[in-house]
């Protein structure tokens, strides 16, 4: 009888842990870029209801969606639905290849850091066509950080907000200006949100000075720290002092 009370403990326990499990589950999805290559992106949707916060999230060079695997659950903890995109920049990480990249390639496209700019304005407005009618916020990683704050500033009615991990003038070797992020910056009405490793403030500090929102913020560790949004990942001793700056930045502005 004992044995028969805890087989059914145990199966009450398991269907309990799949419904929490199914909730937190996340979609990978396929859509389509402005010059029609096809974008791979995973959905964290924990939230059914559409005016949910919704952030975007964009991995850094090298990379894949896979930068997000542990940082999207916490943001649905948060109160946020998320999506993380593979961008044609990239190509690996967490054991996630980037499966934008591939199509780029057998597509014969160009996968430069400017040529993923079509991608993220894409994504931002697929997200807001099909999953967000609240706040659609861009969340950016070494390159694209720098990018998606470009966007904010020149595209303002693709974002709500917008976070910079990061960022600088990574663009010289593209043809652009030294201050071609800068002069979007200029433009940012928008909450923002930027932060680096400890030694890497200089290659932002003058594009957050020239932001003239009046809900920016940003965020230096005591510590080294790390590059791109990694620094939030738990191995990290000082990843708690990242997330505890992007949670205020995240709750004064949108919850």
């Amino acid at each position: 009888m004992m044995k028969i009370k805890t087989r059914i403990l145990l199966f009450f326990f398991t269907v309990s842990y799949l419904s929490v499990s199914s909730a937190w589950a996340k979609e990978t999805i396929v859509f389509k870029s402005l010059d029609g290559i096809h974008i791979t992106a995973d959905v964290y949707l924990k939230y059914k209801d559409k005016k949910t916060p919704y952030i975007v999230l964009f991995h850094q060079a090298h990379w894949s969606r896979g930068e997000y695997l542990e940082i999207a659950p916490k943001l649905n903890q948060l109160g946020f639905n998320c999506m993380a995109v593979d961008l044609r920049s990239g190509k690996e990480v967490n054991r996630v290849a980037n499966e934008t990249m591939s199509h780029a390639k057998e597509m014969g496209k160009k996968t430069t850091y400017i040529d993923a700019m079509q991608d993220i304005e894409a994504t931002l407005t697929y997200a807001r066509n099909h999953y967000a009618q609240g706040k659609v916020i861009a969340w950016g990683s070494s390159y694209s950080a720098a990018l998606v704050l470009k966007v904010a500033g020149d595209k303002p009615e693709l974002v709500d907000g917008v976070l910079a991990f990061a960022p600088g003038e990574y663009f010289k070797r593209s043809g652009k200006p030294v201050d071609w992020i800068q002069n979007s910056a200029r433009k940012i009405q928008i909450p923002a949100f930027i932060t680096s490793a400890r030694k890497e403030k200089k290659a932002w500090s003058d594009i957050f000075n020239v932001i003239p929102s009046e809900s920016k913020a940003s965020y230096l560790p005591a510590t080294k720290g790390n590059h791109g949004s990694r620094a939030l990942w738990g191995r990290f001793k000082d990843s708690e002092g990242y997330w505890k700056a992007v949670t205020n930045f995240l709750t004064k502005n949108f919850k």
